[in-house]
């Protein structure tokens, strides 16, 4: 069993207390995690309480049948996958399971050699869509998250922030008088400074905490989730050192940052863009102060 599969989470559902018992074992001894529930309901409960990989449920099932519960699954946890597997092959046929969003099909009595097969394919393609999926979030130049990537990940953090309690900040950081140096150095220079700068970002900020983002051009976001003003604003202020101290000609960078607070008579989608379009206008009084320098908005 490879390495990657130490962590993947598999639960099985079964209404037979024999078939869990032995899937579990089976499923187990090639190397993966195994919880079980005796129906959809129970499965779901899980689900709802623990990060799942995989599911692997039969289809005939007093209550809730395989079917039904793929069904929730598809919609309430979109990033689990499933299995479905049925020893009555004229209730679902493979055609019918995949149509219904199923990842694979397999008939009971289970073989062991089948079912190591169709879990290592499982977790191939599911490694290989998370990794195109990091890929499509990514700025080729920098390996910071890109735009989609920001609108993606401001959204969750706004919202996880207002349902925890917890403050989030945003800055917006911009390099000023950087058409100008591209124009007198070159496309291939300018390039350095954005590396170099996205280097800065992710040193001046807190690993697997802050996110750091290449918006386009020549500016950039950073989410600082779990801060307060002076933090925030500590974190920044390193940030235009760090920059200073690369002397990149006469580029400089102005920084806007904002608390980024719920305004509860505004929906969400557009409670966000009012706070972006504050970022955003702290940068730029930033740089109508003169550049290089930091403006906090709480």
């Amino acid at each position: 069993m490879k390495d990657t599969n130490k962590h993947s989470v598999i639960l099985v559902v079964d209404d037979d207390e024999m078939v869990r018992v032995t899937l579990k074992a089976l499923i187990s001894s090639l190397g993966y995690t195994c919880l079980i529930a005796d129906g959809g309901q129970q499965a779901l409960s899980i689900l709802q309480a623990t990060s799942v990989d995989l599911v692997f449920t039969d289809v005939v099932m007093p209550e809730m049948d395989g079917l039904q519960l793929l069904a929730e699954i598809n919609e309430k946890f979109p990033a689990t996958d499933v299995i479905v597997a049925t020893g009555f092959s004229e209730r679902a046929s493979y055609a019918e399971v995949i149509k219904a969003g199923a990842m694979d099909f397999i008939k009971k009595p289970v073989d062991q050699a089948e079912l190591d097969a169709k879990l290592a394919r499982a977790f191939r393609e599911r490694d290989l869509i998370h990794r195109l999926e990091q890929l499509s979030l990514c700025d080729d130049l920098t390996s910071l998250y890109n735009r989609r990537a920001f609108d993606q990940r401001f959204s969750e953090e706004v919202d996880r922030a207002n349902r925890q309690g917890y403050d989030v900040f945003l800055a917006i950081v911009d390099i000023d008088n950087f058409k100008d140096y591209n124009d007198t150095y070159g496309h291939s220079e300018g390039d350095k400074v954005l590396m170099e700068l996205s280097v800065i970002l992710k040193d001046c900020t807190r690993h697997n905490v802050d996110m750091c983002f290449r918006l386009g051009g020549d500016e950039f976001a950073v989410l600082l989730p779990g801060t307060n003003a002076t933090q925030a604003t500590e974190i920044v202020q390193r940030i235009l050192l760090r920059y200073a101290e690369s002397s990149f000609g006469s580029t400089t960078l102005s920084i806007g940052i904002i608390a980024c607070k719920r305004d509860k008579d505004l929906e969400l989608a557009e409670d966000e863009e009012r706070m972006k379009k504050r970022a955003d206008e702290a940068m730029y009084e930033a740089k109508h102060s003169g550049k290089n320098c930091v403006v906090c908005r709480i």
